[in-house]
Protein backbone atom coordinates (compact mmCIF):
# COMPACT_ATOMS: atom_id res chain seq x y z
CA UNK A 1 0.00 0.00 0.00
CA UNK A 2 1.30 3.69 -0.63
CA UNK A 3 2.01 5.98 1.61
CA UNK A 4 1.88 9.38 0.71
CA UNK A 5 4.47 11.67 1.85
CA UNK A 6 4.65 15.27 2.88
CA UNK A 7 6.11 16.46 -0.10
CA UNK A 8 4.40 13.63 -2.34
CA UNK A 9 0.78 14.45 -2.91
CA UNK A 10 -1.38 11.67 -3.82
CA UNK A 11 -3.50 11.23 -6.62
CA UNK A 12 -6.59 12.53 -5.10
CA UNK A 13 -5.10 15.75 -4.33
CA UNK A 14 -3.67 16.28 -7.80
CA UNK A 15 -6.97 15.44 -9.02
CA UNK A 16 -8.45 18.11 -6.90
CA UNK A 17 -6.12 20.66 -7.71
CA UNK A 18 -7.25 20.18 -11.66
CA UNK A 19 -10.86 19.97 -10.85
CA UNK A 20 -10.65 23.18 -8.91
CA UNK A 21 -8.19 24.34 -11.91
CA UNK A 22 -10.43 23.22 -14.78
CA UNK A 23 -13.92 24.40 -12.92
CA UNK A 24 -12.61 27.91 -12.27
CA UNK A 25 -14.55 30.72 -14.43
CA UNK A 26 -11.46 32.99 -13.67
CA UNK A 27 -9.17 30.27 -15.58
CA UNK A 28 -11.39 30.05 -18.52
CA UNK A 29 -11.65 33.95 -19.23
CA UNK A 30 -8.17 34.48 -18.74
CA UNK A 31 -7.91 31.29 -21.93
CA UNK A 32 -10.70 33.03 -23.66
CA UNK A 33 -8.86 36.17 -23.81
CA UNK A 34 -5.65 34.86 -24.30
CA UNK A 35 -7.43 32.74 -27.53
CA UNK A 36 -9.11 36.45 -28.48
CA UNK A 37 -5.81 37.73 -28.80
CA UNK A 38 -4.01 35.64 -30.87
CA UNK A 39 -6.96 35.10 -32.97
CA UNK A 40 -7.36 38.75 -33.24
CA UNK A 41 -3.12 39.06 -34.36
CA UNK A 42 -2.98 36.13 -36.82
CA UNK A 43 -6.63 36.24 -38.10
CA UNK A 44 -7.92 39.76 -37.97
CA UNK A 45 -10.60 39.08 -40.59
CA UNK A 46 -12.32 36.33 -38.23
CA UNK A 47 -11.21 38.19 -35.03
CA UNK A 48 -13.47 41.21 -36.67
CA UNK A 49 -16.38 38.85 -37.08
CA UNK A 50 -16.21 37.94 -33.62
CA UNK A 51 -17.65 41.36 -32.40
CA UNK A 52 -21.14 40.10 -32.43
CA UNK A 53 -20.22 37.35 -29.81
CA UNK A 54 -19.07 39.77 -27.27
CA UNK A 55 -21.48 42.06 -27.52
CA UNK A 56 -24.27 39.81 -27.51
CA UNK A 57 -22.52 38.80 -24.16
CA UNK A 58 -22.56 42.60 -22.97
CA UNK A 59 -26.32 42.63 -24.08
CA UNK A 60 -27.51 39.60 -22.26
CA UNK A 61 -26.03 41.07 -19.43
CA UNK A 62 -27.54 44.57 -19.72
CA UNK A 63 -30.73 42.87 -19.07
CA UNK A 64 -30.03 42.13 -15.42
CA UNK A 65 -28.96 45.57 -14.56
CA UNK A 66 -31.91 47.07 -14.32
CA UNK A 67 -33.88 44.55 -12.61
CA UNK A 68 -30.75 44.00 -9.98
CA UNK A 69 -30.60 47.61 -9.22
CA UNK A 70 -33.78 48.32 -8.81
CA UNK A 71 -34.75 45.45 -6.37
CA UNK A 72 -31.17 45.77 -4.46
CA UNK A 73 -32.29 49.22 -4.02
CA UNK A 74 -36.17 48.73 -2.76
CA UNK A 75 -35.26 45.59 -0.76
CA UNK A 76 -32.56 47.36 1.16
CA UNK A 77 -34.13 50.86 1.95
CA UNK A 78 -37.56 48.71 2.50
CA UNK A 79 -35.48 46.55 4.91
CA UNK A 80 -33.64 49.60 6.45
CA UNK A 81 -36.71 51.32 8.23
CA UNK A 82 -34.97 54.73 8.39
CA UNK A 83 -35.04 57.34 5.72
CA UNK A 84 -32.91 59.58 6.81
CA UNK A 85 -29.97 56.67 6.70
CA UNK A 86 -30.71 56.81 3.24
CA UNK A 87 -30.23 60.23 2.73
CA UNK A 88 -27.03 60.11 4.74
CA UNK A 89 -25.19 57.23 2.79
CA UNK A 90 -26.49 58.97 -0.80
CA UNK A 91 -24.76 62.48 0.53
CA UNK A 92 -21.94 60.58 1.63
CA UNK A 93 -21.15 59.07 -1.50
CA UNK A 94 -21.59 62.02 -3.29
CA UNK A 95 -18.92 63.66 -1.75
CA UNK A 96 -16.99 60.84 -1.61
CA UNK A 97 -17.26 60.48 -5.24
CA UNK A 98 -16.75 64.33 -6.05
CA UNK A 99 -13.30 64.27 -3.90
CA UNK A 100 -11.67 61.30 -5.16
CA UNK A 101 -12.34 62.03 -9.09
CA UNK A 102 -10.88 65.23 -8.56
CA UNK A 103 -8.03 63.94 -7.26
CA UNK A 104 -7.83 61.32 -10.38
CA UNK A 105 -8.23 64.79 -12.71
CA UNK A 106 -5.57 66.31 -10.72
CA UNK A 107 -3.33 62.79 -10.91
CA UNK A 108 -3.85 62.18 -14.57
CA UNK A 109 -2.94 65.87 -15.52
CA UNK A 110 0.61 65.60 -12.85
CA UNK A 111 1.60 62.16 -14.73
CA UNK A 112 0.81 63.66 -18.37
CA UNK A 113 3.12 67.18 -17.59
CA UNK A 114 5.96 64.60 -16.09
CA UNK A 115 5.93 62.12 -18.86
CA UNK A 116 5.01 64.70 -21.53
CA UNK A 117 3.23 61.69 -23.82
CA UNK A 118 2.68 64.50 -26.41
CA UNK A 119 5.97 65.45 -27.15
CA UNK A 120 6.02 63.42 -30.06
CA UNK A 121 5.83 64.08 -34.12
CA UNK A 122 2.57 64.27 -35.08
CA UNK A 123 2.82 63.62 -38.90
CA UNK A 124 3.86 60.11 -38.25
CA UNK A 125 0.55 59.30 -36.70
CA UNK A 126 -2.83 57.87 -38.38
CA UNK A 127 -5.60 60.29 -38.68
CA UNK A 128 -9.16 58.64 -38.17
CA UNK A 129 -12.52 60.36 -38.89
CA UNK A 130 -13.15 62.01 -35.56
CA UNK A 131 -16.73 64.38 -37.27
CA UNK A 132 -19.15 61.97 -34.97
CA UNK A 133 -17.77 63.72 -32.13
CA UNK A 134 -16.16 67.37 -33.00
CA UNK A 135 -19.97 68.00 -34.76
CA UNK A 136 -21.56 67.98 -31.22
CA UNK A 137 -18.58 69.72 -29.51
CA UNK A 138 -19.94 73.47 -29.47
CA UNK A 139 -22.82 71.59 -27.35
CA UNK A 140 -23.22 72.67 -24.22
CA UNK A 141 -23.72 69.76 -20.93
CA UNK A 142 -26.92 69.05 -20.18
CA UNK A 143 -27.81 67.55 -16.91
CA UNK A 144 -31.30 66.59 -18.18
CA UNK A 145 -30.03 64.92 -21.59
CA UNK A 146 -26.88 63.25 -19.21
CA UNK A 147 -30.35 61.69 -17.02
CA UNK A 148 -32.53 60.86 -19.99
CA UNK A 149 -29.51 58.71 -21.80
CA UNK A 150 -28.45 57.07 -18.61
CA UNK A 151 -31.24 54.16 -17.62
CA UNK A 152 -29.09 53.26 -14.64
CA UNK A 153 -29.20 56.84 -12.88
CA UNK A 154 -33.36 56.66 -13.87
CA UNK A 155 -33.96 52.96 -12.11
CA UNK A 156 -31.73 54.37 -8.97
CA UNK A 157 -34.31 56.93 -9.14
CA UNK A 158 -37.50 54.93 -9.71
CA UNK A 159 -36.00 52.26 -7.04
CA UNK A 160 -35.32 54.65 -4.42
CA UNK A 161 -38.64 56.22 -5.02
CA UNK A 162 -40.18 52.97 -4.62
CA UNK A 163 -38.19 52.11 -1.71
CA UNK A 164 -39.66 55.35 0.30
CA UNK A 165 -43.05 54.70 -0.78
CA UNK A 166 -42.87 50.58 0.48
CA UNK A 167 -42.00 51.91 3.70
CA UNK A 168 -45.43 53.57 4.39
CA UNK A 169 -47.28 50.64 2.02
CA UNK A 170 -49.93 48.70 4.35
CA UNK A 171 -48.83 45.26 3.18
CA UNK A 172 -45.17 45.85 3.46
CA UNK A 173 -44.51 42.51 4.48
CA UNK A 174 -46.06 40.40 1.91
CA UNK A 175 -44.77 42.73 -1.03
CA UNK A 176 -40.97 42.08 0.68
CA UNK A 177 -41.77 38.06 0.38
CA UNK A 178 -42.79 38.20 -2.93
CA UNK A 179 -39.40 40.56 -4.31
CA UNK A 180 -37.31 38.52 -2.47
CA UNK A 181 -38.35 35.21 -4.68
CA UNK A 182 -38.58 37.32 -7.40
CA UNK A 183 -34.98 38.58 -6.76
CA UNK A 184 -33.96 34.65 -5.95
CA UNK A 185 -34.67 34.09 -9.13
CA UNK A 186 -32.87 37.19 -11.57
CA UNK A 187 -29.75 36.24 -9.38
CA UNK A 188 -29.91 32.71 -10.44
CA UNK A 189 -30.46 33.58 -13.91
CA UNK A 190 -27.19 35.49 -13.63
CA UNK A 191 -25.02 33.17 -12.09
CA UNK A 192 -26.29 30.78 -15.61
CA UNK A 193 -25.53 33.27 -17.59
CA UNK A 194 -22.05 33.97 -15.94
CA UNK A 195 -20.71 30.70 -17.56
CA UNK A 196 -21.23 32.59 -20.84
CA UNK A 197 -18.18 35.18 -19.52
CA UNK A 198 -15.10 33.10 -21.43
CA UNK A 199 -17.47 33.13 -24.90
CA UNK A 200 -17.98 37.20 -24.16
CA UNK A 201 -14.31 37.59 -23.17
CA UNK A 202 -12.86 35.89 -26.26
CA UNK A 203 -15.60 37.87 -28.84
CA UNK A 204 -14.27 41.24 -27.36
CA UNK A 205 -11.04 40.60 -27.43
CA UNK A 206 -10.48 39.13 -30.76
CA UNK A 207 -12.60 42.00 -32.37
CA UNK A 208 -10.58 44.48 -30.44
CA UNK A 209 -7.28 43.29 -31.61
CA UNK A 210 -8.54 42.39 -34.99
CA UNK A 211 -10.26 45.85 -35.63
CA UNK A 212 -7.41 47.74 -34.84
CA UNK A 213 -4.19 45.51 -34.37
CA UNK A 214 -1.14 45.37 -31.99
CA UNK A 215 0.51 47.75 -34.42
CA UNK A 216 -1.41 50.46 -34.02
CA UNK A 217 -0.53 50.81 -30.53
CA UNK A 218 3.31 51.60 -31.56
CA UNK A 219 3.27 55.26 -32.45
CA UNK A 220 1.34 56.26 -29.35
CA UNK A 221 2.52 53.76 -27.43
CA UNK A 222 4.02 56.47 -24.63
CA UNK A 223 0.50 57.78 -24.02
CA UNK A 224 -0.65 53.88 -23.39
CA UNK A 225 1.91 53.35 -21.46
CA UNK A 226 1.22 56.70 -19.06
CA UNK A 227 -2.18 56.28 -18.97
CA UNK A 228 -1.74 52.42 -18.01
CA UNK A 229 1.10 53.77 -15.04
CA UNK A 230 -1.37 56.72 -13.81
CA UNK A 231 -3.90 53.89 -13.15
CA UNK A 232 -1.82 51.90 -11.25
CA UNK A 233 -0.63 54.60 -9.30
CA UNK A 234 -4.19 55.90 -8.59
CA UNK A 235 -5.33 52.18 -7.51
CA UNK A 236 -2.15 51.11 -5.06
CA UNK A 237 -1.36 54.70 -3.73
CA UNK A 238 -4.60 56.68 -3.51
CA UNK A 239 -7.25 54.11 -3.48
CA UNK A 240 -4.77 51.60 -0.90
CA UNK A 241 -4.35 54.54 1.42
CA UNK A 242 -7.49 54.79 1.97
CA UNK A 243 -8.63 51.57 2.19
CA UNK A 244 -5.29 51.10 4.33
CA UNK A 245 -6.84 53.88 6.92
CA UNK A 246 -9.76 51.66 7.49
CA UNK A 247 -7.09 48.40 7.64
CA UNK A 248 -7.93 46.62 4.54
CA UNK A 249 -5.80 45.41 2.06
CA UNK A 250 -5.90 46.68 -2.03
CA UNK A 251 -4.44 43.59 -2.81
CA UNK A 252 -6.66 41.09 -1.03
CA UNK A 253 -9.67 43.14 -2.19
CA UNK A 254 -8.25 43.02 -5.86
CA UNK A 255 -7.78 38.99 -5.60
CA UNK A 256 -11.46 38.52 -4.50
CA UNK A 257 -13.04 40.29 -7.83
CA UNK A 258 -10.47 38.95 -10.35
CA UNK A 259 -13.30 37.41 -11.78
CA UNK A 260 -14.98 41.09 -12.74
CA UNK A 261 -11.58 42.50 -13.50
CA UNK A 262 -10.90 39.84 -16.05
CA UNK A 263 -14.55 40.10 -17.34
CA UNK A 264 -13.78 43.83 -17.87
CA UNK A 265 -10.20 43.19 -19.26
CA UNK A 266 -12.14 40.98 -21.99
CA UNK A 267 -15.05 42.96 -22.83
CA UNK A 268 -13.74 46.59 -22.08
CA UNK A 269 -17.14 47.45 -20.74
CA UNK A 270 -17.45 48.06 -16.71
CA UNK A 271 -21.13 47.48 -16.77
CA UNK A 272 -20.53 43.56 -17.51
CA UNK A 273 -19.31 43.36 -14.11
CA UNK A 274 -21.76 45.32 -12.20
CA UNK A 275 -24.15 42.87 -11.44
CA UNK A 276 -21.72 40.45 -10.12
CA UNK A 277 -19.86 43.07 -8.33
CA UNK A 278 -22.89 43.64 -6.45
CA UNK A 279 -23.52 40.41 -5.14
CA UNK A 280 -19.49 39.95 -4.37
CA UNK A 281 -19.88 43.66 -2.32
CA UNK A 282 -22.24 41.78 -0.20
CA UNK A 283 -20.72 38.77 0.23
CA UNK A 284 -18.03 40.65 1.18
CA UNK A 285 -20.06 42.08 4.45
CA UNK A 286 -21.20 45.33 3.29
CA UNK A 287 -25.14 46.15 3.60
CA UNK A 288 -27.66 45.09 0.60
CA UNK A 289 -28.52 48.69 1.41
CA UNK A 290 -25.36 50.52 0.68
CA UNK A 291 -24.73 48.19 -2.31
CA UNK A 292 -27.96 49.04 -3.91
CA UNK A 293 -27.26 53.38 -3.11
CA UNK A 294 -23.67 53.32 -3.92
CA UNK A 295 -22.85 51.50 -6.81
CA UNK A 296 -25.28 52.44 -9.13
CA UNK A 297 -24.60 56.05 -8.41
CA UNK A 298 -20.90 55.23 -8.81
CA UNK A 299 -21.29 53.74 -12.02
CA UNK A 300 -22.93 57.17 -12.89
CA UNK A 301 -21.11 59.85 -11.15
CA UNK A 302 -17.72 57.82 -9.69
CA UNK A 303 -15.60 57.14 -13.30
CA UNK A 304 -11.80 57.36 -11.43
CA UNK A 305 -10.41 55.42 -14.83
CA UNK A 306 -12.17 58.05 -17.16
CA UNK A 307 -11.75 61.00 -15.10
CA UNK A 308 -7.79 60.16 -15.27
CA UNK A 309 -7.74 59.54 -19.24
CA UNK A 310 -9.89 62.51 -19.77
CA UNK A 311 -7.51 65.01 -18.19
CA UNK A 312 -4.57 63.29 -19.85
CA UNK A 313 -5.66 63.34 -23.03
CA UNK A 314 -6.27 67.19 -22.44
CA UNK A 315 -2.69 67.76 -21.94
CA UNK A 316 -1.66 65.18 -24.56
CA UNK A 317 -2.98 67.17 -26.75
CA UNK A 318 -2.13 70.86 -25.80
CA UNK A 319 1.43 69.11 -26.09
CA UNK A 320 0.82 67.57 -29.49
CA UNK A 321 0.11 70.98 -30.45
CA UNK A 322 2.66 72.51 -28.31
CA UNK A 323 0.03 74.65 -26.63
CA UNK A 324 1.30 76.41 -23.54
CA UNK A 325 -1.31 76.04 -20.80
CA UNK A 326 -1.60 78.40 -17.69
CA UNK A 327 -1.57 77.45 -14.44
CA UNK A 328 -5.12 78.79 -14.32
CA UNK A 329 -6.47 77.50 -17.38
CA UNK A 330 -5.13 73.74 -16.32
CA UNK A 331 -7.24 74.53 -13.35
CA UNK A 332 -10.34 75.50 -15.37
CA UNK A 333 -9.37 72.10 -17.14
CA UNK A 334 -10.12 70.43 -14.00
CA UNK A 335 -13.51 72.41 -13.05
CA UNK A 336 -14.93 71.64 -16.62
CA UNK A 337 -13.91 68.02 -16.35
CA UNK A 338 -15.40 67.84 -12.74
CA UNK A 339 -18.88 68.69 -14.74
CA UNK A 340 -18.85 67.09 -17.84
CA UNK A 341 -16.53 63.51 -17.00
CA UNK A 342 -20.40 62.85 -15.04
CA UNK A 343 -21.61 62.67 -18.43
CA UNK A 344 -19.11 60.11 -19.66
CA UNK A 345 -20.70 57.25 -18.64
CA UNK A 346 -23.68 54.90 -20.09
CA UNK A 347 -23.41 55.63 -23.35
CA UNK A 348 -20.66 54.64 -26.20
CA UNK A 349 -18.23 57.24 -27.19
CA UNK A 350 -19.40 59.99 -24.97
CA UNK A 351 -16.06 60.05 -23.30
CA UNK A 352 -15.03 61.44 -26.87
CA UNK A 353 -18.03 63.85 -27.03
CA UNK A 354 -17.05 65.05 -23.06
CA UNK A 355 -13.20 65.64 -24.76
CA UNK A 356 -14.95 67.14 -27.44
CA UNK A 357 -16.93 69.48 -25.49
CA UNK A 358 -13.87 70.50 -23.16
CA UNK A 359 -11.14 71.14 -25.90
CA UNK A 360 -14.16 73.45 -27.19
CA UNK A 361 -14.53 75.09 -24.09
CA UNK A 362 -10.72 75.88 -23.10
CA UNK A 363 -10.67 77.87 -26.76
CA UNK A 364 -7.17 76.71 -27.09
CA UNK A 365 -6.15 73.04 -28.38
CA UNK A 366 -7.95 72.02 -31.82
CA UNK A 367 -11.00 69.52 -31.12
CA UNK A 368 -9.68 68.28 -34.32
CA UNK A 369 -6.89 66.51 -32.89
CA UNK A 370 -9.01 63.90 -31.33
CA UNK A 371 -9.09 61.89 -34.62
CA UNK A 372 -5.17 60.97 -33.29
CA UNK A 373 -6.64 59.33 -30.05
CA UNK A 374 -9.89 56.50 -31.76
CA UNK A 375 -7.15 54.32 -33.04
CA UNK A 376 -5.58 53.54 -30.09
CA UNK A 377 -8.31 54.35 -27.54
CA UNK A 378 -9.93 51.14 -27.27
CA UNK A 379 -6.95 49.66 -25.92
CA UNK A 380 -7.01 52.50 -23.16
CA UNK A 381 -10.53 51.70 -22.47
CA UNK A 382 -9.20 48.09 -20.51
CA UNK A 383 -7.65 50.47 -18.20
CA UNK A 384 -10.37 52.84 -17.68
CA UNK A 385 -12.86 50.61 -16.94
CA UNK A 386 -11.11 48.34 -14.57
CA UNK A 387 -10.32 51.76 -12.62
CA UNK A 388 -13.80 52.66 -12.48
CA UNK A 389 -14.76 48.98 -10.84
CA UNK A 390 -11.83 49.03 -8.72
CA UNK A 391 -13.20 52.68 -7.34
CA UNK A 392 -16.47 51.87 -7.22
CA UNK A 393 -15.78 49.09 -5.44
CA UNK A 394 -13.64 50.57 -2.87
CA UNK A 395 -16.29 53.76 -2.45
CA UNK A 396 -19.16 50.92 -1.33
CA UNK A 397 -16.69 49.46 1.58
CA UNK A 398 -15.69 52.61 2.40
CA UNK A 399 -19.11 53.83 2.65
CA UNK A 400 -20.34 50.89 4.48
CA UNK A 401 -17.29 51.26 6.82
CA UNK A 402 -18.49 54.95 7.62
CA UNK A 403 -21.83 53.68 8.36
CA UNK A 404 -21.05 50.85 10.78
CA UNK A 405 -23.17 48.77 8.71
CA UNK A 406 -21.15 45.74 7.47
CA UNK A 407 -20.51 42.51 8.97
CA UNK A 408 -16.66 42.00 9.34
CA UNK A 409 -15.41 41.69 5.73
CA UNK A 410 -15.43 38.00 4.02
CA UNK A 411 -12.92 38.29 1.50
CA UNK A 412 -13.05 34.19 1.20
CA UNK A 413 -14.10 32.60 -2.37
CA UNK A 414 -17.64 31.59 -1.50
CA UNK A 415 -17.90 27.25 -3.88
CA UNK A 416 -20.26 27.80 -6.08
Amino acid sequence: MDIATPNQPTNKSKKSTFHAISTNLTFWVLIAIIAGVLLGHFSPENGVKMEIVGKTFVDIIKLFIAPIIFLTIVLGISGMGNLRKVGRIGVKALVYFEVVSTVSLAIGIGVAYFFQPGKIDKSGLALQDASKYTDHASESFSWLQFFLSNLTLQVLLAAIVCGIALNFYDKREQTILVLERFSKFVFLGLKYVMYLAPIGAFGGMAYTIGKFGLATLIPLGKLMLCVYITMALFVFLVLGAILKYYKISILSILKFIKEELLLVLGTSSSEAALPSIMIKLERMGCSKSVVGLVIPTGYSFNLDGTSIYLSMAVIFLAQLYDVHLSFMEILSVIGILMITSKGAAGVTGSGFIVLASTLTAIHKIPVEGLAFLLGVDKFMSEARAITNIIGNTVATIIVSKTERDFTELNLEPVSE
